[in-house]
């Protein structure tokens, strides 16, 4: 029965899709000069956009490459008198850098799966379940939306403390794994799809979780895809939660925290600390490029909900 309402459903789809694959495949008509002029001109705005957002990041990595005390040499050098690569080996010399590694991929990680089966229930029952006073309490939700999160440090620490969790990874986990951000982006998608495909469930005998998992959900991975990098950044780079919830930062560190540990009684190591920054960028890098065509596509589809 499961394997006759994933077919149905990717039939229904296949007709929704099949217009728009037509219209791509008919050639364009040839642009006019001022459509041409408008085009050369959105790509230069674009080019010079990506150009002012990469050159911190081209800077950053040859300074990770410069010897400490040309760090700030006058006039400012993109490239140092030696190019240092020992400077991203010395980094895990420097202090517990791999545990910060493991505890950051362990948080992000496990935040990440929590955070996507609450806000996927979640928006599930908002979006597509009919119950008495859902509308006012999905306000209520939003509502939350407008505290800044430095207003719930103290009171989430206190609650930290009452469970006895201070200094362990539940504390860097649960706080923050039931945010509305991820239930309202769900809710919006999964309005979008045509209510038409769970009635067809229905009639086949399935119930409200059986069509959420066997129908709903697989058609929402381009939004699952979407909340997931954002999830995982979020996670990847907390610094201040970790900072006041951690005793122990060379059992617990996160990355973010373990960069502050390049800052000391005796200097700073400016060379380090910009090593140890670019390999904590590399994951997330990588998790943006492996997902970047369902971050495109969610985020284009996540709002056009309304029903």
């Amino acid at each position: 029965m499961s394997t006759d309402l994933q077919e149905a459903a990717i039939a229904d789809l296949a007709e929704v899709e099949e217009a728009p694959q037509e219209r791509r495949g008919r050639p364009k008509a040839p642009l006019s000069a001022g459509e041409r002029a408008r085009t050369i001109v959105a790509h230069v705005v674009v080019y010079l956009a990506a150009l002012i957002f990469v050159s911190p990041l081209v800077y950053s990595f040859f300074s990770a490459l410069k010897p400490n005390e040309q760090m700030f040499s006058m006039p400012p050098k993109l490239i140092g008198t030696e190019v240092r690569w020992s400077n991203f080996v010395d980094v895990f010399a420097y202090g517990p850098f791999l545990t910060y590694i493991g505890n950051s991929f362990f948080v992000a990680i496990a935040g990440t799966l929590v955070v996507l089966i609450v806000s996927t229930t979640a928006g599930y029952a908002f979006g597509r379940l009919r119950w008495k006073g859902r509308d006012a309490v999905f306000v209520l939700f939003l509502a939350t939306l407008m505290v800044p999160a430095e207003v719930l440090v103290i009171p989430m620490f206190q609650v930290m403390q009452w469970l006895n969790w201070v200094d362990t990874y539940q504390a860097l986990i649960f706080p923050f794994a039931f945010t509305a951000f991820g239930t309202f982006l769900m809710r919006q998608f999964f309005r979008g799809i045509p209510y038409e495909l769970e009635e067809a469930a229905r009639v086949d005998g399935a119930g409200p979780l059986r069509s959420f998992l066997q129908i709903i959900l697989p058609l929402a991975k381009s939004a699952v895809a979407v909340l997931s990098v954002f999830t995982f950044l979020s996670f990847w780079n907390s610094y201040l939660w970790p900072l006041i919830v951690t005793v122990d930062y060379n059992a617990h560190g996160t990355l973010p925290v373990g960069l502050a540990t390049f800052s000391g009684l005796t200097g700073t190591r400016w060379d380090l600390q910009m090593a140890a920054a670019i390999i904590s960028m590399v994951p997330t890098t990588v998790l943006v490029i492996v997902l970047q065509k369902h971050l495109v596509k969610g985020i284009a589809m996540a709002g056009l909900g309304g029903r």
